[in-house]
Formats: structure tokens, C-alpha cells, sequence
């Protein structure tokens, strides 16, 4: 008997969207809501994903890095689009994201540390962020389970958190509320007729037709097959362990709002939930595709925060994480049309991803609809590294 012939998707589609994470989740989502018909092709939840474990900062002010300027802008841009889109996204699906507008603390714990804080504060100043200089006593008046001994530290109040693993469960109803169709695998090739996309075939051999691909797959990104070697920018996996702790029922929290700190030179991160959890991050390792949790990396976690907070030596332990950030040649996202007419990069986003999902989504809904990229989003046009281009800015 004849083996069955793959299924062939032929609804139609307009666009194609390679990848289940927020970055492809929310670009199918604003696409759908332009009237764009859409399929995504997620396939179950790889614990190493990004997105199921990022913590969910949203915080240019106190990521502001010399040599990032623009990055940051749009960083900012994103950020300042976050309270629309979480309205929309909570309207269409129904569902709470847990965004907090509670602002950012940022914690110098020794002279060094808070030398290097006052230094980034002319960025900041350069770049029009909201962050002010305050002492060490008006840390621990924000946040009085501080370490007394911390030197200082910045508050940014428009820096605010978002909870991943819950907007990424409310985009996907919010997306199939707009009518857009999921199919639980991966893309495997992408399919090229006279120049251009004509669909995507799955790893189970399905054919998903459309004029238009996005790949948005994360670090798996560069695995998808069907086009000319050298095209796609390598996007290098970086590795993240974290922690989730667990306030005992009807204790106060340890913090109220995100804090971050310096320890001797370490960056460390608490992250508050409503649901009593504290995301406690993270390593920042170029260890390839490895996902081992490590005794040094859960240890080096836990003693910078516990000299910043000494109450989180009280929480729960309730997960330990690890994920891979997309990383592009330069560290900036890959956005937009590339090679083939119809084929189009959003990944890369590095450590920013939760921050520019907004901006990338209404960047990338533009490009599917037909546009080009915005003028916020063209510095990271995924073309930069095209070889055709014969150019690159670094």
C-alpha cells in the first residue's frame, strides 16, 4: 500500500510564522488584527526555550550600556508601547499578563559598583531616561529588606516588569481569536518557487502555503532548511540559568518592585510576582547549546542576591531554569525582509527579547502587510548581514 501523502495547509495563508515564542506569538497576533490571515507553527514547549524562561524585565534605564544607544532607543520605544499592547492582548484574549508598573530599583553594593552606576547615569541623561540618584538610606526606604550595607543604587520608575510565560499564553488565545491557526510542529525548510517563498514545510513533512515566512524561531532559527548556505546570520545560543522562589503563604514579600543589583561587579536580579513568586537571574554564559543547570551557576545566583537581600536565604526554591538567548553577530535583533521575496528574520533579540516583543511585532505586522520596516526598527534590518549586501556594520 502506498504511503500517505504529507497534508499540504492550503488555507491560504498570508504569512507563515516559524516559531511559538513571544517574538513570533506576538508578530502573528498584531499580523491577524491587520486582517492578515496567519498560521504559527508551534511545536510543544522546548524547555530551553527563551520565553518560558526569561524573567521579564522591561528595563532600558537600567540596561543602558555604553555602545547599545540605539538599541536602547528602541528598547525604550518598546517599552513605552508595552501599556497598549498588554490592553489589547488582555482584551482579545481574555487573560491577565502580569504587568507591573512598579518601577525599577537598581542597587550598587560596594564604592566600585556604585562608581560604575554613576557612570552609566550620563547614558541615561544622553538618552532621555527617567533615573534618579539616590542614597543608600532611600533605597532601604523603597525597599527595607536591603542590605544595610548597600552604597546606593537608581531608581528608574518607568521601568517596569511583565510576567513571559503568562503573556505568551494570553497572546496565543489572542491570536486565535483573530483567527490565526497554530499547527503543533516545527518548521523544517522553507519552500522557494521562481524567487520566492511559497510556504514552509513542517518536520512531520506538512506543507503550510503562504507568500510570506517569518522566521522567528529563536536560537533554532539558522536549523531551517530550504535556502541558500550562507544566508541566514549566525544566531549563536547563550545560555541563562535562573531561579524561582516562593514567598511562604501570608508573609510580605521581599520586594515590591524589580531590583537590580550590582555585586562586585555582577549583575543579579529579583523579580517580584503577584502570585508571591520571585524570579531570582541570571547567568549570562556563551557555553553554546548546553542546558545543564550547574551547581555554580544556581550558587554564584544565590549568594549575590542574598548580599543584596538577606531574606531570599528564606524563600521556597520552587524551579531552577535554564534557557538559550538568540544571539546575533552584533548582539542587536534581526528584523525583516531577507534573500528570497517573501521571506522575512525576527530573532536575535539577545537578552532584550520580552522588552522589544511590542516593538517587533508592530515592525514586522508593517513589513507583512506590506510596508517597510519603521524608521525605529530599520538599524535592525536583518539584510545588514546579507551577503548580496556586500556591507555590514561590523
Amino acid at each position: 500500500m502506498r504511503a500517505a501523502e504529507p497534508p499540504i495547509h492550503d488555507g491560504a495563508y498570508d504569512a507563515v510564522i516559524a516559531g511559538g515564542g513571544l517574538i513570533g506569538l506576538a508578530t502573528a497576533w498584531r499580523a491577524a488584527r491587520r486582517g492578515l490571515r496567519v498560521a504559527v507553527l508551534a511545536p510543544a514547549g522546548d524547555p530551553a526555550a527563551a520565553s518560558g524562561v526569561a524573567a521579564g524585565m522591561l528595563t532600558p534605564a537600567t540596561e543602558a550600556m555604553f555602545g547599545e544607544e540605539e538599541l536602547m532607543r528602541f528598547g525604550v520605544d518598546s517599552r513605552d508601547r508595552y501599556p497598549g499592547f498588554v490592553r489589547d492582548v488582555q482584551a482579545d484574549s481574555g487573560e491577565e499578563v502580569g504587568y507591573r508598573e512598579r518601577g525599577t530599583l537598581q542597587i550598587a553594593f560596594d564604592t566600585d559598583d556604585l562608581s560604575r552606576l554613576t557612570e552609566l547615569g550620563e547614558l541615561r541623561s544622553r538618552l532621555g531616561l527617567k533615573a534618579e540618584r539616590i542614597t543608600s538610606r532611600e533605597c532601604r526606604r523603597l525597599e527595607p529588606m536591603l542590605a544595610p550595607g548597600v552604597r546606593g543604587g537608581v531608581h528608574a520608575p518607568d521601568d517596569h516588569s511583565v510576567d513571559p510565560r503568562r503573556l505568551a499564553r494570553a497572546l496565543r488565545l489572542a491570536a486565535a481569536a483573530r483567527g490565526a491557526a497554530f499547527i503543533a510542529d516545527r518548521a523544517a525548510e522553507v519552500v522557494c518557487e521562481g524567487g520566492r517563498v511559497r510556504g514552509v514545510r513542517t518536520a512531520g513533512g506538512a506543507l503550510v502555503r503562504a507568500e510570506q515566512a517569518v522566521l522567528a524561531a529563536g536560537v533554532w532559527t539558522p536549523s531551517i532548511g530550504g535556502l541558500p548556505e550562507g544566508l541566514l546570520p549566525p544566531v549563536r545560543p547563550v545560555k541563562g540559568q535562573l531561579l524561582r522562589l516562593r514567598t511562604p503563604a501570608g508573609e510580605e514579600p521581599i520586594v515590591s518592585r524589580t531590583v537590580r543589583g550590582l555585586v562586585k561587579g555582577t549583575p543579579v536580579y529579583l523579580i517580584p510576582r503577584a502570585d508571591g513568586e520571585v524570579v531570582l537571574g541570571a547567568t549570562q554564559e556563551e557555553m553554546g547549546a548546553d542546558t545543564r543547570l550547574t551547581a555554580g551557576g544556581v550558587y554564584r545566583i544565590l549568594r549575590d542576591a542574598h548580599e543584596l537581600v538577606p531574606g531570599v536565604g528564606e524563600l521556597e526554591i520552587a524551579e531552577a531554569c535554564v534557557g538559550l538567548r538568540p544571539g546575533s553577530p552584533d548582539n542587536e535583533p534581526l528584523l525583516g525582509p531577507l534573500g528570497p521575496a517573501g521571506l522575512h528574520l525576527a530573532t536575535g533579540h539577545f537578552r532584550h527579547g520580552v522588552l522589544l516583543t511590542p516593538g517587533t511585532a508592530d515592525a514586522m505586522a508593517e513589513v507583512l502587510a506590506g510596508g517597510a520596516l519603521p524608521d525605529f526598527a530599520r538599524r535592525f534590518a536583518a539584510a545588514r548581514f546579507e551577503p548580496a549586501a556586500g556591507r555590514g556594520r561590523h
